[in-house]
């Protein structure tokens, strides 16, 4: 295999390079070995300089350290095997052409019998007597094993057996072999130049391994206890970079000169609502009063469950910023959600004379003219709309506050293009999330904002009884949709996104109900329309679809027009239907648990009594207690953290964070211990020397304008 390819690769070039920066700026096409074709390979990981390579980490780790004999080789593991070739390989040719080398050999204690597809060279590498290493997966064969296409080496010439073997994030057409070469040469020549980012105090406080010693043992641990030292130094290093980061950002927010609002108090604002706000809504609109009339310029989170009031809460920012003489802009993830938003500020803010209007890319021609005029002489003071809000063309005579909602639909870069409509003075921003997010993470994760949480529901919301049902249960829970139905109800079916294939569960076992083994929403809404509710308006939608047919469905279904909607997640973030009783996930255990949180929450929006009813075809009992938590609890904190430690943060974002550097080894769920102890030591570094510009911390500095590189304008 890869072995045999002569994946040599040749030191640096001009045999000498002097000083530190040049050696980082080593081309790997220039390297000896590598050449043209597989740098632009390489390139396609992101690997151009031989510096990259050195912060190219291993995904895992393959211990090949014990050599076995022929007798004790584990049968069904791959593993190393020390024997000596006994005859000449034998070249065979089988049905269409296969080519087979088939190499014996033999030790002490049995028989190794290789077998090499598509490898009619080796036939000349092997000769009688030679001694190798051979790495593969075992099979047993009557008193002796045998390998299928084994990786080896020769005895006393071993480089990848005998070893803890990094596995590297690969990409067509490049082989680990390759990543291992151009690790070894780049762990050599600048690990130790490297400079160390991290102040002693905080290596002996946190008991933290040097540098160099890192880089070493994540590509080349010589023990798993070295291995784990590297990598608990590297993630502190990176969580604790990315932590002063948004700390310096946070700070420079914090000395920005804000627009002074006029101090209208949530006091007054709540007598004009038709409810008694809860005590966490009052909390959060107090945050935003202290905010906005303080001179500095607002960037808060106000972070709340699934129907915990936070529109409300937005609409205090809108009045106030309105009756300041200022305008408000609105920005939502799609059409529909802005034209709820719109629906809901209009009636919470028309008595009060405000006026608010709509813009999404529906709205064309004159009105769209008429529209903006109207927004550009500042007689419209609150705008909702989706990203058609910062598009060109669109003036404001004097933006006031941006509000976001849904933080993971909208990145830093969206919310400052449509905070740069302002004028000198940016206008106030506030994120509006219905993603529970234990708070340790949110402020790492949001650490350049200020953080409201609303952990209280509305008195009034209907309670959803939840439901872990099995395959067996199918029949009845179709006939519970009939039920529902036949009450003038509306039922939500949702299954995993249309790209997934492959019908196991996550313990290997194969679904009982053949529609369920992931296949498209459609074929699943076909099945249901014509053999089980043949009677019934069944329709569906899902991520794929073009934006103005999945919003064509959805107002259908909000106008009582489809009573089943097969759906993806993606109506995780919807528009309300209070008619919707009866939420359905097929394969939940597939999904996370705050997500399915957020699916419970599409339901119970009405005067209706609601039900979500959880399908799985696992038999594991891990999987079901799991999915049990929901049926013991409606509060999505609560879930939160459950999810963080069972499944790990992906859970709560789909995608990456939009505007916030990428991690290479941190993970935030597995490593929340080592993100504690990070934010603190840079909390310290940050109070004492703000800026990072002394001497001691400028390694520091330079890292975390390395880690934001893509993002330039965060800083200003």
């Amino acid at each position: 295999m890869w072995y045999n390819e002569g994946l040599q690769i040749g030191g640096l070039p001009q045999m000498e390079v002097k000083g530190m920066e040049q050696r980082n700026n080593v081309a790997l096409s220039s390297l000896s070995g590598v050449g043209p074709v597989r740098s632009g390979k390489l390139a396609k990981l992101g690997l151009e300089r031989l510096s990259d390579v050195l912060w190219h980490f291993p995904l895992r780790y393959e211990d090949r350290r014990k050599v076995y004999t022929v007798r004790e080789a584990p049968e069904g593991q791959m593993c190393c095997v020390k024997a000596m070739v006994a005859q000449l390989p034998q070249l065979s040719r089988v049905r269409s052409g296969i080519e087979l080398v088939k190499v014996r050999c033999v030790d002490d204690t049995g028989v190794l019998n290789l077998t090499f597809f598509h490898q009619s060279y080796l036939r000349h590498t092997f000769s009688p007597g030679d001694q190798y290493v051979f790495y593969g997966k075992v099979e047993r064969q009557g008193r002796g094993i045998s390998m299928v296409n084994p990786l080896f080496e020769k005895e006393g010439e071993e480089k990848y057996t005998g070893r803890i073997v990094p596995v590297y994030p690969l990409t067509a057409g490049v082989h680990n072999a390759l990543l291992m070469n151009l690790a070894q040469l780049a762990v050599e020549q600048l690990a130790p130049t490297v400079e160390e980012v991290l102040p002693l105090w905080v290596r002996e406080e946190y008991h933290l391994c040097q540098q160099e010693f890192a880089l070493q043992n994540i590509h080349f641990p010589q023990s798993f206890e070295g291995l784990e030292w590297a990598r608990r130094r590297l993630i502190f290093e990176e969580l604790l970079t990315l932590t002063c980061g948004l700390a310096m950002l946070k700070g420079r927010r914090q000395h920005f000169d804000g627009l002074r609002l006029a101090p209208h108090s949530p006091e007054e604002f709540q007598s004009l609502l038709p409810f008694i706000p809860t005590d966490a809504q009052r909390r959060a609109m107090e945050d935003i009063f202290h905010d906005v009339t303080s001179g500095q310029s607002m960037n808060r989170l106000v972070q709340g469950d699934v129907g915990s009031g936070k529109t409300a809460v937005a609409a205090y920012g809108a009045w106030v910023t309105a009756l300041s003489g200022m305008q408000c802009a609105l920005m939502a993830p799609t059409e529909l959600l802005a034209e709820q938003h719109y629906r809901t500020l209009s009636t919470l803010l028309g008595p009060s004379g405000i006026r608010v209007e709509l813009l999404t890319g529906s709205v064309k021609g004159a009105g769209r003219k008429k529209l903006l005029q109207a927004l550009a002489s500042g007689d419209v003071q609150v705008l909702v709309g989706t990203h058609a809000l910062f598009s060109q063309g669109v003036e404001y005579h004097r933006l006031g506050l941006v509000i976001a909602d849904e933080q993971h639909r909208f990145g830093v870069a969206q919310r400052g293009a449509l905070a740069a409509k302002g004028g000198e003075i940016p206008p106030h921003v506030l994120v509006m999330s219905a993603t529970p997010i234990p708070r340790t993470l949110a402020l790492m994760i949001y650490g350049d904002m200020e953080v409201s949480i609303i952990d209280q529901l509305p008195p009034g919301r209907t309670p959803v009884s939840t439901y872990v049902v099995g395959e067996d249960k199918r029949q009845r829970m179709y006939g519970f949709v009939r039920t529902q139905v036949g009450q003038g109800r509306q039922v939500y079916l949702v299954c995993p996104a249309v790209e997934e294939n492959g019908g196991e569960d996550e313990e290997g076992q194969t679904s009982l109900f053949p529609a369920m083994d992931l296949k498209a929403v459609t074929t699943y809404a076909k099945h249901l329309q014509e053999q089980v509710f043949p009677d019934l308006k069944v329709g569906f939608v899902h991520g794929k679809m073009k934006s103005k047919d999945k919003e064509a469905i959805m107002s259908a279904f909000a106008a009582g027009e489809i009573q089943v909607l097969v759906s993806t997640t993606v109506i995780e973030v919807g528009v309300d239907v209070p008619n919707a009783t009866l939420m359905i996930v097929e394969n939940a255990d597939r999904f996370g648990l705050s997500q399915l949180h957020q699916l419970r929450g599409r339901v119970g929006r009405g005067k209706h009594e609601s039900y979500c009813v959880l399908v799985t075809a696992s038999r594991s009992e891990t999987a079901r207690q799991r999915l049990r938590v929901l049926t013991q609890t409606t509060d999505g904190f609560q879930i939160a953290q459950e999810d963080l430690r069972l499944r790990g943060p992906g859970d709560f974002f789909g995608q990456r964070q939009h505007g916030l550097p990428q991690l290479k080894v941190a993970d935030f769920a597995s490593d929340l211990e080592v993100l504690n102890q990070a934010r603190q030591a840079a909390q310290a570094l940050v109070d004492g020397d703000p800026d990072l510009t002394q001497a001691q911390h400028l390694p520091l500095r330079r890292r975390v304008e390395h880690m934001f590189r893509d993002n330039p304008d965060i800083f200003h």
